[in-house]
């Protein structure tokens, strides 16, 4: 049977201040009123009913997730005690569905993305979990058609066309994310994607890869959907590591039993990880900015400005390239270039005005 698991378990840190514990981004309604969670699960509805969904999320969202998607069964709702990276997020889930269903097929998808349009996305998602049934030894992501020479993802190169499936490839390996140049010639050569992150595999093969790469944790994943009231003594002690770093780039160079290939995805993509791809969803006025909430500016150009206190307004005047987010707790202002060090930020703020305004 097919499933779709939803990783919404980030702190989305690189959105503060309107990305705060017990607010995360994936839960605020950043896109027409929706959240990115909610946009996740109804994509998802184009490839399963609800009681096929799972959500990977913290313990502590659990509730509000409860709440955003009321179609959502509660027992598909798994919370983490804490986070363990996304290696941890993947295997659980797939441990408890193939427990359940030794056939399971799983769609691994993310709560931080927007995607355009829901109908392209729905038929290479179709062919992916095709891929995944026809080959038991293959683990499929979906990889991103280029329209920029972007540095701030991840690539795939890909290889040979997978006979009988329209845009399915074989990968040849993982790129990090490159230099400028580097990217340009990527884009050029016409061989490469951008890595989703999102995955399609049996959930077999990805625990038979994760008992050959990683035993000691895949015995201890075994052991909590075996018993999952251990829960909270199992999962902190997990060992930390990404999907990638732990199973599909190893994997893709040739260690485990498995092969890895990818599906192009020929969409609009925006991975909302902070400010600049926040700024691609908003509304922009004919000075360049990326406005949502009220505001007024003069003489302003090039500012990504969000306002979600609605008993004020923000003023520009004369600034240009600026990141300006007010809430009722607090307020950011930055340089655009300086909005990856938002982190950096936060442990700051945490530190000098108190864990409550994190």
């Amino acid at each position: 049977m097919r499933y779709v698991v939803i990783m919404a378990g980030g702190a989305g840190t690189r959105l503060w201040p309107l990305s705060r514990q017990g607010t995360p981004k994936q839960l605020l309604p950043l896109v027409n009123g929706k959240s990115l969670l909610r946009l996740a699960f109804e994509r998802s509805l184009c490839s399963v009913p609800p009681e096929q969904v799972l959500v990977v999320t913290g313990a502590a969202y659990a509730d509000a997730v409860a709440a955003d998607l009321p179609e959502l069964p509660a027992a598909n709702i798994l919370g983490e005690p804490v986070g363990r990276d996304s290696l941890n997020a993947v295997a659980w889930p797939a441990a408890v569905l193939h427990r359940q269903d030794p056939d399971a097929v799983i769609a691994q998808v993310s709560a931080d993305q927007v995607i355009e349009p829901v109908e392209v996305f729905a038929e290479c998602l179709e062919t992916a979990f095709r891929v995944a049934e026809h080959d038991p030894g293959v683990l499929v992501t979906l990889g991103v058609v280029p329209t920029s020479p972007h540095t701030g993802y991840g690539y795939l190169h890909r290889g040979e066309a997978i006979a009988g499936f329209p845009g399915a490839h074989a990968v040849l390996d993982f790129a990090e994310k490159p230099a400028r140049q580097v990217a340009e010639g990527y884009l050029a050569s016409g061989e490469y994607w951008w890595n989703s992150g999102m995955f399609v595999w049996r959930a077999a093969t990805l625990l038979e890869q994760l008992r050959l790469l990683l035993p000691v944790t895949h015995a201890e994943i075994i052991r909590l959907a075996e018993h999952p009231d251990l829960l909270d003594e199992i999962f902190p002690a997990l060992a930390k590591t990404s999907i990638d770093y732990g199973v599909m780039e190893p994997v893709a160079a040739g260690s485990g039993s498995a092969h890895v290939a990818a599906v192009a995805l020929p969409v609009q993509w925006r991975d909302v990880g902070g400010y600049a791809s926040l700024a691609e969803i908003l509304s922009t006025d004919s000075d360049g900015n990326s406005i949502s909430g009220l505001s007024v500016t003069i003489d302003s150009a090039d500012n990504i400005v969000v306002n979600s206190d609605p008993g004020s307004v923000i003023g520009l005047i004369g600034v240009a390239g600026m990141v300006v987010v007010r809430t009722p707790e607090a307020t950011l202002v930055a340089r655009t270039e300086d909005a990856e060090r938002i982190k950096e930020l936060v442990a700051a703020v945490k530190q000098q005005a108190g864990q409550q305004f994190a």
